[in-house]
């Protein structure tokens, strides 16, 4: 079976998040990335690939989106040493200000925590919330695509496409 470049794996209860992933893919070039739900796909699948997309929505209170929190202790087992990941995640920064992205950034840490080379960084510029745990330490970026379908969905588009030309350049692809 011969693989994309990419892995993209994604978790979703309500399909924006693999609406999402569909436009990255899209946007990426469909022949760059193998596109996976993590209900679907064991996430040890993510060992064949050297540069790997997960996407997370935050839920409530700043909480996992089920699918990742069934297979959480798996992502452990993923040789995630020297390879490439970059996030995406969903948020409301309306509804839930206080958590907005949480999961993402607990996502990123577990994963950088395994040795990954995390890219894809995205700025903090033209949101609106009053906490996250999504962000980098310096707290000027996000750890990844921050998208918000509830409030923002017509900035969607064009930030995938941003953040894609981003990934392309530090996927060196």
């Amino acid at each position: 079976m011969s693989r994309a470049p990419i892995a993209l794996f994604y978790g979703s209860s309500t399909c924006y998040t693999e609406m999402a992933g569909e436009k990255i893919r899209q946007v990426l070039g469909e022949s760059q990335v193998d596109i996976f739900s993590i209900t679907e796909t064991p996430i040890i699948e993510a060992g064949f690939y050297s540069r790997v997309i997960l996407g997370i929505p935050t839920w409530d209170y700043g909480e996992l989106q089920e699918d990742w929190e069934d297979i959480w202790d798996e992502i452990d087992q993923v040789n995630w040493q020297g390879k490439r990941v970059a996030l995406y995640g969903l948020g409301d920064q309306v509804g839930y200000p206080e958590w907005f992205l949480d999961a993402m950034g607990y996502l990123h840490a577990k994963v950088v925590a395994l040795g990954a080379s995390a890219c894809g960084y995205w700025s903090i510029e033209g949101y609106e919330y009053e906490a996250s745990k999504a962000l980098t330490s310096e707290g000027t970026q996000f750890v990844g695509l921050a998208l918000d379908e509830e409030n923002e969905f017509d900035l969607t588009d064009e930030r995938i496409q941003a953040w894609c030309a981003q990934i392309s350049r530090e996927f060196e692809l």
